[in-house]
């Protein structure tokens, strides 16, 4: 099948393709006469492989490992948990920081009248020097 066909069989974009052979994620397609990408059903199956990873949130380095495994038959299943729980971890952190930028933003939201008064307490917090949008400089 053509770049077209992999895509849309795979849901990954033709310039994700591309990308993904050009960072060796994936092996370069097979080449026709004239020169175009020719795919396979293994590389239909290794793009949803590696678009459902991408899903997950899964950085390229640890898609890199985790095709490395799921292509090795001897493979011992805790490298990959290893590398989901480390996964894990990472959200667990980004959660935590989104939280907290949540309570901040809505401490500086309830904090502002929103009427036709110029002050606002949102913009003085984003204009402040060093401001890291700590709610007790609030109260």
């Amino acid at each position: 099948m053509n770049i077209g066909q992999a895509s849309s069989h795979s849901g990954v974009s033709a310039k994700m393709i591309r990308y993904y052979e050009s960072i060796g994620l994936m092996p370069e397609a097979g080449r026709t006469q004239a020169g175009y990408r020719v795919y396979s059903e293994r590389d239909v199956h290794l793009l949803r492989f590696v678009r459902r990873a991408r899903d997950l949130g899964f950085a390229l380095e640890d898609i890199r490992m985790l095709l490395g495994l799921w292509q090795d038959d001897a493979r011992p299943s805790a490298a990959v948990k290893e590398i989901a729980l480390k996964h894990i971890d990472e959200l667990t952190r980004k959660i935590a920081e989104l939280q907290a930028m949540k309570r901040s933003l809505q401490h500086l939201a309830e904090a502002c009248h929103g009427d036709d008064r110029p002050d606002c307490p949102i913009l003085d917090d984003l204009g402040s020097p060093g401001s890291r949008g700590d709610e007790d400089r609030c109260h």
